[in-house]
């Protein structure tokens, strides 16, 4: 077998011939075959369709965009310290974003993907120009964020979280997408920095911590020992942030004005009983991808014509 240097100090060319044996020999130290595929993808560029390629033709080759010992640093990193590998690349897929991520943000999901989607349906089912107004509670990445700057071009947005790490991502990731001028960052916790527009907001999305606090230490240690518990311990029973955002949302939505949360997947009674007795009107669950009650809704009464 011919093998490269992995010591190589930049890219370098590979061939499927030296693929193959080298990917068998890094799965050998552990880990999972998809996430070392991951890494392979967004730290040296070789995607799926590529691996596909040099498997079906091994003599093609492909350009790595790092060294072959720069990736087996990084996965071995990942197996010995259980450091997520979107915080040992530095980016995140989400949507169809490529976000920056690292220590003190929450690393994007894909089921928080359908908050959008969700967004983006009631968009579609009322007057143009909604919404005008719009807010993420507890921003952690700024995902949702970005994704509603997009999506909104015309609305104003802000950008809520207690950490300042967080919103430094959130920030980094607001200039990546060019963004930044439609959505003010504020510190704070939930509605309170929102004060200056209350009952002004359309639009307000949230996926605050709502793991119970018996469970963290259950947690994978790539999540326990390095996302921040800040955004993953929900209290006792999980639902501390959503009692505190049902309980503000009344005050803080515009008449019509939506509320948009996430939550567990075995809380969707419990958070639909919280916006219900908070005064909203028309709750209504939502599955995810995976068919579990993930999400909820609600809308503050509009005034009667």
């Amino acid at each position: 077998m011919e093998t490269p240097s992995t010591g190589s100090p930049g890219p370098i060319r590979l061939s499927g011939k030296q693929l193959w044996p080298w990917r068998r020999e890094q799965l050998r130290l552990g880990g999972v075959a998809a996430d070392f595929d991951w890494l392979l993808d967004l730290a040296g560029g070789v995607d799926g369709r590529g691996r596909h390629r040099l498997r079906l033709e091994p003599e093609l080759s492909v350009d790595l965009r790092c060294s072959l010992g720069e990736i087996e640093r990084l996965w071995r990193r990942h197996l010995s310290e259980h450091i997520p590998l979107q915080y040992l690349v530095g980016i995140c897929p989400w949507r169809d974003l490529e976000l920056v991520v690292g220590p003190g943000a929450l690393i994007p999901r894909q089921e928080t993907e359908w908050l959008v989607e969700l967004a983006l349906e009631h968009a579609g089912a009322l007057a143009p120009g909604w919404p005008r107004r719009w807010a993420d509670l507890g921003c952690g990445s700024g995902c949702l964020a970005v994704a509603l700057a997009l999506a909104f071009p015309e609305a104003q947005g802000w950008a809520v979280d207690c950490s300042p790490e967080a919103l430094h991502h959130t920030h980094n990731n607001l200039q990546r997408a060019r963004v930044q001028g439609r959505v003010a960052q504020l510190e704070g916790s939930w509605w309170d920095p929102l004060q200056a527009v209350w009952g002004q907001l359309d639009l307000v999305v949230s996926n605050p911590p709502y793991i119970p606090s018996a469970e963290v230490s259950q947690l994978d240690p790539v999540v326990r020992w390095h996302e921040p518990h800040l955004a993953l311990d929900g209290g006792a029973d999980g639902l501390d942030a959503v009692r505190l955002i049902a309980a503000g949302a009344l005050q803080a939505l515009a008449p019509g004005g939506w509320l948009l949360l996430e939550h567990h997947h075995d809380q969707s009674s419990a958070v639909c009983a919280l916006l219900s007795a908070a005064g909203l009107e028309a709750v209504v669950a939502h599955k995810d991808l995976e068919g579990h009650f993930r999400f909820a809704q609600g809308r503050r009464p509009p005034i009667p014509h």
